[in-house]
């Protein structure tokens, strides 16, 4: 079938009912090597709006092979087509009747370039994947608007699909950075680095809810000499900053002078941005982890007795379990599952982690000693951390002074300005030593464990924006995994989630050992490893997220591995 028969179906429906749209459900020739494939037709007016499909065979579309020939370089060009679907068809979007009518959602993402379903090269096609609300007054059709949307409006749009329509260099710069940033992130390890910071990036946001760089005046970032590392790149020669070296390193400094802004932006750095944001060469480890404490959160059957043991009534924390999570606790069990799943680093900021999970001073080991105290601080486990397991930590410091003595890096900000203070807080730690008492020579044992998928309840399965995901009755409460960026991650994880209940409801299999294994499926089939026609609104999130998620769910039963 053609458009044309497309035109002929709506106007065999004008004015009827709504759920006559469903007679349009088809694919359709809009010319040789290219189609729309109306997927699924919306009940009414106000429901989830129409799944609709572009098709370009990739042939015809005339597009260099070399703009997609590794993988890498295919998610920035995926990224960047559907990024000019979108500034193409949103200039139509406009209402044209009741609810939803008239509208194209095209889910392409912000400052950040991610693996998105809206635009994937499935062998020799190129498939773009959106939503549009199909025209109705009250719930009768509106066929006029119906066949300006979906024979005129959205058939033009094939232009965005032929090479001819872009300017060469901006889709080569678009995907040559992409491939820089990631062949950074590659020679991280080699280099010993854990994050990189490009001199002249533009660090701090226009406000707290917006990720567009701050144009007024911002400070540029200059890396101290002492720590200035280059890269020689693939396409922008070499490129200059900061490496923070693998251990321990501290970020301190006098209140708002952006200490938590650099910790923020080491933590988004797990993603590529576009040129423009200013954080284009800010590249981290990309097994990196913000963790926090989490009042309030569950706990299902965590290990967290390298830090608390001892709790009154004899409770167990090599399998702890609770409703209802204290600030040092849920940080405890934090930190214990971003290490099960495979973390490398983990960043902390003292305003949101809990005072007595971070030190306890020599005082108050003297007025309670430690046979009364459970906790023990993070002080006294960072630096095991990296010596028994080789995991980096980036930790913002304003008011504890001892951190001085288990850091290998310290880096202070004075007006955004960055200083190398290593040399100078050794010799503090010299002059004045540290009096308080090391609490435990070792980090411990965390042990990994088997989830039980049956216990996830898929009678409904929802999602509240960025922040929530409904299964069952239960909420999972993602508010504070701070490396989800957007809704699109969300509704991955919990396509995810209900994955992993098919695949295991009849097993016990490891979190860590069924999320890789959902992985390595994803990396060979992409979004169809759901076993449904993807819609155009999914991202892919990290197996630390997906963990993260799974853990806050109220009803997980799990059982330790020995």
């Amino acid at each position: 079938m053609n458009i044309d028969n497309l035109k002929s179906k709506i106007l065999n429906i004008n004015g009827k009912s709504y759920k006559s749209y469903k007679d349009i459900k088809g694919k359709y020739e809009i010319e040789k090597g290219f189609y729309l494939n109306i997927l699924h037709v919306q009940g009414d007016p106000f429901a989830s709006p129409t799944k609709i499909n572009l098709i370009a065979k990739l042939k015809y579309t005339q597009f260099p092979e070399n703009l997609y020939n590794n993988n890498i370089r295919r998610i920035a060009f995926q990224d960047y087509i559907l990024r000019k679907i979108k500034e193409y068809l949103i200039k139509f979007s406009k209402p044209r009747g009741s609810g939803k009518s008239g509208f194209y959602f095209i889910h392409a993402g912000g400052q950040e370039i991610i693996f998105r379903s809206g635009c994937e090269i499935i062998k020799d096609e190129l498939i773009i994947r959106f939503f549009c609300g199909l025209p109705a007054f009250g719930r009768k059709i509106n066929a006029k608007a119906a066949i300006d949307m979906l024979t005129k409006e959205i058939p033009s749009a094939v232009k965005v699909l032929k090479f001819s329509y872009h300017n060469n260099k901006e889709i080569y710069d678009f995907v040559n950075l992409y491939e820089d940033i990631e062949y950074i992130r590659s020679k991280l390890e080699e280099k010993k680095l854990i994050a990189f910071i490009g001199n002249n990036s533009i660090l701090p946001r226009k406000s707290g809810i917006e990720e567009t760089p701050l144009t007024d005046n911002p400070v540029p970032f200059k890396s101290p000499k002492s720590m200035e590392v280059e890269f020689k790149t693939l396409h922008h020669g070499i490129i200059k900053g900061m490496g923070i070296p693998e251990g321990v390193t501290l970020i301190i400094g006098g209140g708002f002078h952006g200490k938590s802004t650099l910790l923020n932006t080491i933590s988004k750095g797990i993603y590529p941005h576009i040129a423009g944001d200013g954080r284009e060469w800010v590249i981290t480890h990309p097994k990196t982890v913000k963790v926090r404490s989490e009042d309030g959160r569950a706990i299902t059957g965590v290990n967290i007795s390298p830090f608390i043991n001892d709790l009154p009534m004899n409770k167990s924390t090599s399998f702890f379990k609770t409703e209802n999570a204290s600030g040092s606790t849920s940080i405890a069990a934090n930190i214990i599952e971003a290490l099960e799943v495979g973390a490398k680093v983990l960043l902390l900021d003292e305003d949101t982690t809990a005072t007595n999970f971070l030190i306890r001073d020599f005082r108050i080991q003297k007025l309670i000693p430690k046979d009364k105290e459970p906790i023990t601080p993070f002080i006294d486990k960072i630096k095991k951390l990296y010596e028994e397991y080789k995991v980096s930590t980036i930790i913002v410091i304003g008011g504890c002074g001892d951190y001085l003595a288990v850091a290998d890096k310290v880096i202070s900000l004075e007006n955004y300005k960055i200083f190398d203070r290593t040399k100078e807080a050794r010799e503090i730690i010299s002059e004045f030593p540290i009096i308080r008492k090391i609490e435990s020579n070792n980090f411990g044992e965390f042990n990994k464990r088997k989830i039980l998928t049956k216990s996830f309840n898929l009678n409904k399965v929802k999602i509240k924006g960025k922040k929530e995901i409904l299964l069952g009755k239960e909420i999972i409460n993602l508010t504070f995994v701070e490396q989800i960026i957007e809704e699109t991650q969300t509704r991955f994880i919990a396509e995810v989630i209900k994955f992993l209940y098919k695949e295991y409801s009849n097993n016990e299999i490891s979190l860590y050992e069924a999320i890789k294994n959902f992985e390595r499926s994803f990396k060979e089939k992409g979004f169809k490893t759901f076993n449904f026609e993807p819609s155009g609104d999914l991202a892919i999130s990290r197996i630390f997220e997906i963990s993260a998620a799974i853990n806050r769910y109220r009803k997980l039963i799990v059982k330790s591995i020995d």
